[in-house]
């Protein structure tokens, strides 16, 4: 399936009481977790976009309430010398989630398809055969019931542009801006072509991609949160088990514990 980034480049502002409206969604991302701890649930999102997107930002809100012993971020940047000398995908093994677990990949395996097809860190041959590569990788998880979200946060240049000068011109942020900012802002035309591809190669029935306009930052995470919920509302169950009995007694002997209702 295609999809055309130039459908979400409105921009529009968030019609809404943003702080109110954010905490709301936090507290049922809160409850989403306790549900996804208590089912066994197992759930890959991932974050692609351009650079200065905002995939920190969101991660960063949608994570606020979380529980850390049951979720994990994993920022991926370029890989070691040990992980080039084997197959792209293996390094990504050791970062998907276990039973209760979600993992939140700020760039992932999709390198295969962009930056490293752009740049030329891998042959033509090696970047067209990556889909097929990525799309059974996928399949495998769906199989043993990992649910995976993917998400693209797109910018127009002009955003990006104003970002990456709002960041320049702020000391505690500075840090943020590196020379690949550049280097991949001038082959914007040759990237749009390799998220073309990827779209239409890999935009799976069992992990299709959600594109989100991020060209006004509050509505895009609300955005984010509100498909990441949406998703998660389906493919956890949304009925709280019963207490443990054997947990019941011991508060029982232990402090006189009462069942209300």
């Amino acid at each position: 399936m295609s999809i055309d980034l130039s459908q979400f480049e409105a921009g529009k502002k968030y019609i809404g009481t943003y702080d109110t409206d954010l905490k709301d969604l936090q507290n049922r991302m809160s409850k989403l977790q306790a549900l996804h701890i208590l089912h066994g649930a197992r759930t890959l999102i991932i974050f692609e976009g351009w650079d200065a997107a905002g995939k920190g930002g969101a991660i960063k809100r949608m994570t606020s309430s979380l529980d850390p012993r049951y979720y994990q971020v994993f920022s991926i940047i370029a890989p070691t010398a040990e992980e080039k000398d084997k197959h792209f995908l293996w390094r990504f093994w050791n970062k998907l989630p276990g039973k209760k677990e979600i993992s939140i990949w700020d760039r992932s395996h999709y390198g295969r398809v962009l930056v490293e097809r752009v740049e030329e860190f891998c042959t033509e041959a090696e970047w067209r055969r990556g889909y097929d590569e990525i799309n059974e990788f996928e399949a495998r998880q769906g199989e043993i019931g990992t649910k995976i979200i993917k998400i693209f946060l797109h910018v127009t240049a002009d955003t990006q542009d104003k970002v990456l000068t709002e960041r320049l011109d702020d000391p505690a942020k500075r840090w943020k801006v590196t020379t690949e900012d550049f280097r991949n802002r001038e082959k914007r035309a040759d990237y749009l072509v390799a998220l073309k591809d990827m779209f239409k190669r890999t935009h799976t029935h069992w992990a299709p991609w959600t594109v989100i306009d991020r060209n006004n930052q509050k509505a895009a995470r609300i955005a984010v949160l509100t498909h990441v919920i949406a998703e998660l509302e389906k493919s956890v169950p949304q009925e709280f088990p019963d207490a443990n009995p054997d947990i019941v007694t011991l508060a029982q002997k232990a402090i006189g514990y009462s069942a209300k209702g």
